[in-house]
């Protein structure tokens, strides 16, 4: 058969060759369920090890450091009936302290306390996910040497467990593609129906609801909250705002447990966003890396699903070209290059 009979093939069975090897490339790199479980487990293990240590580590002083503000207080307001400069200068020290430390009293009850079991868990996600808001940080010497190596090992699992959670994402949206368009015999419309709804749904769940719960919970705006959940799931991390600081509030046990899972599943997923957004700006420039073989009425550009496709499946075949470093299968070098096998 002539090069040209083979380019002047169908749209739709070509559709269904790149539909169909693209799915075999996802399939081959499929993950076991159990070791991803057990990754998970491991995680887990490590955060809960790591919380352990922090809470053993920072709570006695946050305890002394809470008293101490407590007498100091008391001892003010005793000494000095009418302050001076001198004196409004060191409450005003003594309260910026107290607040960074999670001091701050009303009545005879405190803020949650940040060196408890459920702060330091925040915390160990905040460290190992390179959040690092800045309003909390270990004031003994063996917290803060335990914090360098959690984190040189926990930064590196974080990103092993982000990268399993993403590819699994991954393989949803393409089983999920690859069951619409076996029943719609239309696999280019099914790939763009199922990233639209991973997309949307994405945007719904880590994005547009929790500010919500974070307007019940913390009292913010709602362009507040959503503020601080991008500056969360990008790792930005100001610190200007943050959960469970309001000493005026009581936040129940779940609040930032829940957080905590948010932010993990939300970095997941905003991390395959940034992907697909580096394959869409990349596209241009690979689609011009055909083979020298390859004719100019040959050429043609490819399209979001494509690039989709060789971010699942890097064996995905390309009519005319094929993005540097990767090589076509036999039947698309004879369409590429117009050779015979």
């Amino acid at each position: 058969m002539a090069p040209d009979s083979r380019l002047s093939a169908s749209p739709a069975k070509s559709g269904w060759r790149a539909w169909d090897a693209s799915e075999r490339g996802v399939q081959g790199c499929a993950v076991p369920v159990p070791s991803t479980l057990l990754l998970l487990l491991t995680y887990l293990t490590y955060l809960v090890l790591g919380t352990c240590v922090f809470w053993a580590l920072e709570s006695p002083a946050a305890h002394d450091s809470s008293k101490r503000f407590q007498r100091d207080k008391w001892e003010l307001l005793r000494n000095f009936t009418c302050l001076d400069g001198q004196a409004l200068d060191s409450l005003i020290r003594g309260i910026i302290e107290a607040y960074k430390n999670g001091d701050i009293v009303l009545g005879n009850t405190t803020s949650m306390g940040r060196w408890e079991f459920v702060g330091s868990f925040f915390f160990s996600v905040s460290t190992i996910t390179t959040i690092g808001y800045g309003n909390l940080s270990p004031r003994t010497m063996a917290a803060r040497l335990f914090c360098i190596f959690f984190a040189l090992v926990g930064i590196p699992l974080n990103l092993v467990v982000l990268n399993r959670l993403g590819h699994c994402m991954q393989q949803g949206v393409h089983r999920c593609a690859r069951r619409l368009g076996g029943a719609w015999k239309d696999p280019a419309k099914a790939r763009w129906l199922a990233g639209s709804s991973a997309l949307l749904s994405g945007l719904l769940l880590f994005l547009l609801l929790p500010p919500l719960l974070f307007n019940h919970m913390e009292g913010w705006t709602y362009v507040e909250g959503f503020y601080f959940s991008f500056v969360t799931l990008s790792t930005v991390g100001f610190g200007d705002y943050v959960i469970g600081m309001n000493p005026s509030r009581n936040y129940p046990l779940w609040y930032q447990n829940t957080v905590s899972l948010w932010i993990l599943f939300g970095m997941a997923w905003l991390a395959l966003i940034i992907k697909l957004i580096l394959s869409l700006l990349e596209a241009p420039r690979e689609s011009y890396s055909c083979y020298p073989q390859s004719s100019k009425g040959n050429f043609k550009p490819r399209s979001w699903s494509q690039g989709l496709d060789e971010e699942a499946g890097p064996h995905s075949p390309q009519p005319s070209c094929s993005p540097e470093g990767q090589h076509p299968e036999p039947s698309t070098q004879v369409s590429c290059c117009g050779k015979d096998s």
